[in-house]
């Protein structure tokens, strides 16, 4: 018959405790940090990939716009 020996479950407790105690640290540094970058990011000013993407795309059907127009007046100077 196996006896469980009072100290050693204090100290699988404790050990599983501390486990506990260091994922919620880990937890709230990467949500520290994970905040601290958004924040330096807001500052800078920096675009979203949907506002780039956005940009790109009126940039692109501009210049097709342009381009439209160029051959159109292209034509009409050889009339």
């Amino acid at each position: 018959m196996q006896t469980r020996n009072k100290m050693m479950d204090d100290i699988s407790q404790l050990m599983t405790n501390a486990m506990g105690v260091a994922q919620g640290a880990k937890d709230e540094a990467e949500n520290g940090v994970k905040a601290l970058m958004d924040r330096w990011l807001a500052d800078r000013d920096f675009v979203t990939r949907e506002e780039f993407d956005a940009v790109r795309a009126m940039a692109q059907k501009a210049r097709e716009e342009n381009e439209a127009l160029k051959a159109r007046l292209d034509a009409l100077e050889k009339s």
